[in-house]
C-alpha cells in the first residue's frame, strides 16, 4: 500500500513548512488528489490517522478533495471535466487530447498555530 509512504512525504512536508513559519500545532489540512492519481482516498485516510499521531499534526483536520480527470483537445482546444475516464473530447469526439489536471496530488492549504 504505497498511501502509507504518501502520507509519510506528506507530513515531512507539512513539518518542514510548519518549521518554516514557526507553527506549534497544524489544524487544519487541505488535499486535492486526481482521480488518476493512483491514490485510494480511504486508504489515503486510514494511513494519515494512523501516522498523524504524535505528530505536529495530531489534532489535525484532514480534508481530501478529489479533482476529475480534466483534458484539452488539441484539436478544438476545448477543454472538458470528464465524470467517466474517456479519453475523448466531448465537444468533437477527438481522442487527440493532453490531460490538464485529475493525475496529480497537490498540498492546498494549512490552518496552523
Amino acid at each position: 500500500m504505497h498511501e502509507y509512504s504518501v502520507v509519510q512525504a506528506l507530513l515531512q512536508q507539512i513539518d518542514d513548512i510548519a518549521k518554516e513559519n514557526d507553527a506549534t500545532r497544524i489544524t487544519k489540512i487541505v488535499t486535492k488528489i486526481g482521480v488518476m492519481s493512483g491514490i485510494e482516498t480511504h486508504l489515503l485516510e486510514v494511513a494519515f490517522n494512523t501516522f498523524k499521531e504524535k505528530t505536529i499534526c495530531d489534532s489535525a483536520e484532514f480534508i481530501i478533495n478529489v479533482q476529475a480527470l480534466t483534458i484539452r483537445c488539441r484539436a478544438c482546444q476545448a477543454v472538458s471535466e470528464l465524470e467517466k475516464i474517456h479519453y475523448c473530447c466531448q465537444e468533437c469526439a477527438s481522442t487527440d487530447v493532453e490531460v490538464i489536471d485529475g493525475e496529480e496530488m497537490f498540498l492546498m492549504s494549512l490552518e496552523m498555530e
